[in-house]
C-alpha cells in the first residue's frame, strides 16, 4: 500500500447531525426548523405514527413525508433514504433512528429471533451487525444532509427551586447502539424545556452554548459546511452497487434518469463510467420494449 502524506484541508461537506431528546422535548419540531435553515427540499422518514404531519404548516415551502411502518429493519431504513435521494431531497430527517435499534423488526428484535432459533446469542450479531453498519454507511455516504433524531432514556430527578422541591424529567443517553454519536459531525441533546446543547461539535459553532433550535441554527451550520474546497467524490461500494441495481431495474426513462442523477452527484469519474454504461444499457432495453 502506498502511503501518502499531504497537508490537511477543509472540504465542503454535507451535514451529519444526531439529535436526542426525551418524549415531548420537540425532536421532530426542532429537526424541521433546522432543516428549513439548510434550504432546499426537505424529506422526513416518519416512524412516529404520523407525528410529522402535525407540523405540515410549519415550513413555508412544506416538506415531504415517507411513512415507514414496521418492521423497522435497517434494510428498510436504507431503502427509505435512497428513495428520498432519488426524489431529489436536499435534507433527509430520519425520525426516529431509535426504531432501527429497539423497534419491531429492528436490530435487537432481529438478534433475539435469530438467537432463539440457533441458541447462540453471540453469533446472531454476525448477521445483524452488517445490516446496522449498512444503515450507518447509507447515512454517511448520502448526497443529502442527514438529521437523525433519537429517543433518549429518561430519568426523573428532584430539584430544589425557591425552597420547594420540584421533579424534573431529563434525557440521558440516546436509545441506539452504543457509540452511534461517533458517526455524526454534531450531536445535539434537547431537554424538556426545548433547550439544546451540543455534546459533540466538530464545527465548534455551539461550544459551551445552550440555545433553542431555529432556522438560523441550520443557516449557521450551512455556512460552515460550505467552507473549503469541493469534497472528494466517491460512492461506497455498497452505494454504487445499490445505484447500479436501481438503474438496471428502472421502470421507465424518468426513473432511469433519477437513479443515474442521484448516484452521479457523489460518484468518482471511474464510477460515473460504470453508471453511464449501466444507464445506456437499460435505456436501450426500455426503448426496445417501447418499439
Amino acid at each position: 500500500m502506498k502511503m501518502e502524506i499531504r497537508p490537511a484541508r477543509r472540504s465542503k461537506a454535507k451535514l451529519r447531525l444526531g439529535m436526542s431528546a426525551p418524549s415531548g422535548a420537540g425532536k421532530t419540531y426542532s429537526a424541521l426548523l433546522l432543516a428549513h435553515g439548510l434550504g432546499g427540499r426537505v424529506g422526513i422518514i416518519d416512524t412516529e405514527h404520523r407525528s410529522a404531519d402535525l407540523y405540515a404548516d410549519l415550513l413555508p415551502g412544506g416538506f415531504d413525508v415517507l411513512e415507514l411502518p414496521p418492521p423497522f429493519s435497517p434494510d428498510n431504513y436504507v431503502a427509505a433514504i435512497h428513495a428520498f435521494e432519488l426524489a431529489g431531497a436536499s435534507t433527509i430527517i430520519v425520525d426516529s433512528l431509535s426504531h432501527a435499534w429497539i423497534g419491531e423488526g429492528g436490530a435487537l428484535d432481529m438478534q433475539g429471533k435469530i438467537a432463539d432459533k440457533t441458541g447462540n446469542s453471540w453469533s446472531a450479531w454476525r448477521t445483524v451487525t452488517p445490516k446496522h453498519n449498512a444503515l450507518v454507511e447509507a447515512m454517511l455516504q448520502s448526497p443529502c444532509h442527514i438529521i437523525a433524531t433519537m429517543r433518549s432514556k429518561t430519568e426523573y430527578v428532584q430539584e430544589s427551586e425557591g425552597g420547594k422541591s420540584k421533579v424534573k424529567k431529563i434525557g440521558l443517553a440516546p436509545i441506539m447502539r452504543d457509540g452511534i454519536e461517533y458517526e455524526f459531525t454534531v450531536m445535539m441533546e434537547i431537554d424538556q424545556s426545548h433547550t439544546a446543547n451540543a455534546s459533540k461539535d466538530r464545527t465548534r459553532i455551539f461550544k459551551d452554548q445552550f440555545f433553542t433550535i431555529t432556522p438560523d441554527t441550520g443557516k449557521k451550520l450551512l455556512a460552515w459546511l460550505d467552507e473549503g474546497d469541493g469534497p472528494p467524490q466517491e460512492l461506497s461500494e455498497t452505494r454504487l452497487n445499490d445505484a447500479l441495481l436501481s438503474i438496471s431495474e428502472a421502470a421507465d426513462i424518468d426513473a432511469l434518469k433519477a437513479a443515474y442523477e442521484s448516484a452521479a452527484r457523489t460518484a468518482s469519474e471511474e464510477q460515473k463510467k460504470a453508471l453511464n454504461r449501466a444507464t445506456n444499457a437499460r435505456k436501450n432495453e426500455l426503448m426496445g420494449e417501447q418499439a
